[in-house]
């Protein structure tokens, strides 16, 4: 029942969010042109997703493999590095600096410089979100990290443990839930660098697809392909969520 309860009043929100959208419209505040109603918008999310003219699937299927391309390599990447510098003070003096400079960078400065070196494929694309993703990952190990428990890292010290032992049976149990926190994050702004990835340097996606409908006054494509988005986020964010609590289980009370 309580269960039931949380879920019911975290639809609170959305729920008003979209009655306030129905009165907008309904009342004609605005200019259906610029915000179509409800219904029209679940016509064209309809059509797009599952009429014979659609390009919904084919625009997300293309915007997610993006990004787990670019995903994968800041996992990985962040991960190495994050590591390293959390158990090494040497190697976090000799990074961070670089990285906490590279990292106030907003990523769309970078889409310039991107399409030129890796042209207009697929690899700036992936290189955007990579680097939108990296920082997340890296600066939430670090943390993770440096927040061990210095009792259990002398435990191990004092039991001669190799670095790898220590690393796996000490730092890691205690770094995975802020490791997750940052690759939740990390997530969540991929989507954001591939959609304006698309928006400026591509000719498919969904970002590409949005922005094409903006041009042509398309607006229910607009408002469809961004709760479309939203959906595949929150989708991609419960599996992570799941993930994470299959993985962290003494985290649990």
């Amino acid at each position: 029942m309580r269960k039931i309860l949380t879920a019911l009043f975290a639809l609170i929100l959305p729920v008003g969010i979209l009655v306030a959208w129905h009165t907008v419209s309904a009342a004609q505040l605005v200019s259906s042109l610029i915000m179509p109603s409800i219904s029209s918008v679940g016509k064209t999310i309809v059509a797009e997703l599952a009429g014979p003219n659609g390009t919904f699937v084919g625009d997300v299927a293309i915007s997610v493999s993006r990004i787990l391309k670019g995903y994968a390599l800041a996992l990985v990447f962040g991960l190495l590095f994050g590591v390293l510098m959390g158990m090494s003070l040497n190697v976090h003096r000799f990074f961070m600096l670089t990285f906490k400079a590279f990292r106030q960078i907003p990523m769309m400065a970078w889409v310039p410089l991107l399409v030129m070196w890796f042209g207009i494929g697929e690899g700036s694309k992936v290189a955007v979100i990579f680097l939108a993703a990296f920082f997340p990952i890296l600066v939430n190990t670090i943390d993770g990290i440096s927040r061990t428990d210095p009792h259990l890292v002398e435990v191990g010290r004092m039991y001669q443990f190799s670095r790898w032992r220590m690393f796996r049976e000490v730092y890691l149990p205690s770094a995975l839930p802020s490791i997750f926190v940052g690759l939740k994050l990390a997530l969540g702004i991929s989507w954001m660098a591939v959609v304006g990835a698309e928006m400026i340097a591509a000719s498919s996606g969904i970002g590409f697809r949005i922005n094409d409908a903006r041009s042509l006054m398309d607006y229910s494509i607009v408002f469809a392909g961004m709760i479309v988005i939203a959906v595949a986020g929150v989708i991609m964010d419960a599996v992570l969520s799941l993930i994470a609590h299959i993985s962290t289980p003494w985290t649990r009370k």
